[in-house]
């Protein structure tokens, strides 16, 4: 239930968050020419030209509803000329905002906020609680309790051993067994790294070394803080990201750092759309074979097609360049994880 209430919280959060950074063009709503209840300009059309609010305003309970249903399902209409060109044809979306189509389309920043939060709102939904899961499956491999299953399990055997030096029989011989297997099994698992690393371990940075303890004393919880600082700071994935792709076109002077930042954007809110729907597709009972295959294939097939249609490119020159974003996007995730690690730990 607290899942589901935090799920719906998140996705209301990224619709208005998102909708403070779409533009309002294509709210039409008449003026008639009336005056400006802002500033007092005499209307012309349906927007004040002085100071561009809207003639008509709303003041009714019924209009936050209204926003928030704008929010989160079309941004005006926006959405659903949007959606259709980023998986069908994200090049072409990618190229008519970059020149200058606007307000046709859901501006890429908001798509990326909005998905964000859908993204995370949804693995709460469908995950459940994922601190109290971490939580469990922290404490399963923590030393502290893999050392009292192994005193345990040699006192349990000490005292199958006296019984049956007492009883000089066979009969304990195959619980004896069974206790020697689970002692090796669990001296191992004590000499292995827990998650958030063995208690000895040291790095020589005073912060992080008394993170990785706090980590380690109460692993739920950290967990749950890496997850929010993850929507948090989620936008740090576009300006890891632009580098890279500016790297692909190096030499080609016509294309500017504002254009791969679109580019970027665009990706990005469509491989969290895809999360979400894998994960769906997963809670509707899609087999795991498919959904791996999903998982693996549309990504590059997507960056192709906005590849060769943002930048219009042949199909070999967009071939390489894909691979190569393949090893950048895995690079740019793998630094953002260890940054999100690092903040978190160090915090």
């Amino acid at each position: 239930m607290t899942a589901d209430i935090g799920a719906a919280a998140d996705t209301m959060t990224g619709a208005l968050l998102a909708r403070s950074f779409e533009p309002d063009a294509g709210e039409a709503h008449g003026g008639g020419g009336a005056l400006c209840l802002n500033c007092g300009t005499r209307l012309i059309g349906e927007h004040c030209h002085a100071c561009g609010q809207a003639g008509h305003v709303h003041r009714s309970l019924g209009a936050i509803a209204h926003e928030i249903g704008h929010g989160v399902f079309h941004f005006e209409g926006k959405i659903w000329r949007t959606l259709p060109m980023l998986v069908l044809h994200p090049g072409t979306l990618t190229r008519r905002y970059v020149q200058g189509e606007r307000a046709r389309f859901v501006s890429p920043l908001a798509l990326f906020l909005f998905s964000v939060f859908l993204m995370f709102a949804t693995i709460s939904a469908v995950g459940g609680e994922m601190s109290e899961l971490a939580q469990e499956a922290a404490s399963n491999t923590s030393s502290a309790k893999t050392s009292a299953k192994l005193e345990a399990a040699r006192a349990e055997l000490a005292r199958v051993e006296a019984q049956r030096a007492r009883t000089k029989t066979g009969d304990l011989d195959t619980e004896r067994a069974v206790l020697r297997t689970t002692i090796r099994g669990l001296e191992t698992t004590s000499d292995q790294v827990g998650v958030f690393g063995s208690a000895d371990l040291k790095t020589g940075w005073a912060r992080l070394d008394h993170g990785l303890a706090k980590a380690r004393s109460n692993p739920g919880l950290t967990v749950y803080k890496l997850q929010t600082s993850a929507y948090k700071y989620s936008w740090v994935l576009i300006p890891l990201s632009v580098p890279f792709v500016a790297l692909l076109f190096l030499w080609r002077r016509r294309h500017h750092l504002y254009d791969h930042a679109i580019f970027v954007t665009y990706s990005l809110a469509f491989m969290m759309l895809l999360t979400i729907t894998l994960m769906l597709a997963r809670l509707a009972g899609l087999p795991s074979g498919w959904i791996t295959f999903a998982a693996f294939m549309v990504p590059p097939i997507h960056m192709f097609a906005q590849l060769r249609g943002a930048y219009e490119l042949r199909k070999r020159s967009a071939a390489w360049r894909t691979a190569v974003l393949l090893a950048f996007a895995f690079t740019a995730l793998i630094t953002f994880v260890v940054l999100l690690l690092l903040h978190g730990l160090t915090d």
